[in-house]
């Protein structure tokens, strides 16, 4: 039996990872051990600090070494933490293989297409890694129309207003 979600959220509205954030809580609750992935935002841990506090339910990962995020880099900076961003996307394929967890977030990821640092065939494997237990969400800005057929779940987020005069 095909237990396994896969689940993208995306679009240019702010809230993807906090939707993902809210993904893995509602995973860990129903007992269910989640891997979070971050790509491209730097080492900086701002917006994920509340669910450090709920490993080892949920273990989160960024193997950036740079605090900025990586359209903040410089040439030479981005060399470097392209190669450390790939490490993660590699260990996000090791966990997806071995079945290490219930559901595996990788947020951002998408991004990684979008900068041609992965393809999207590369994303089609990882899917296959799954296997038939592992939840995958993803995040990005940018969800390529090749994907939605491998895809259960879309969401969009949308900025309708943002008034921050407040």
């Amino acid at each position: 039996m095909d237990n396994r979600v896969i689940q993208v959220i995306y679009g240019e509205g702010p809230g993807k990872t906090s939707a993902a954030i809210g993904k893995s809580i509602q995973a860990a609750s129903a007992g269910q051990s989640v891997i979070f992935i971050r790509f491209l935002k730097g080492k900086r841990f701002d917006e994920y600090k509340c669910i450090e506090r709920l490993e080892p339910d949920i273990k989160i990962f960024c193997f950036e070494k740079e605090s900025d995020s990586y359209d903040e880099l410089d040439v030479s900076q981005r060399e470097e933490e392209a190669q450390n961003i790939m490490n993660g996307f590699n260990f996000a394929n090791k966990v997806a293989e071995t079945g290490e967890c219930d559901m595996l977030v990788l947020d951002e990821v998408l991004g990684m297409i979008d900068l041609g640092m992965i393809s999207i065939q590369d994303i089609y494997r990882l899917i296959e890694r799954c296997g038939s237990h592992t939840s995958l969400v993803m995040t990005g800005k940018y969800m390529p129309k090749e994907l939605l057929q491998h895809i259960d779940v879309v969401s969009e987020i949308k900025l309708i207003k943002m008034s921050l005069d407040k």
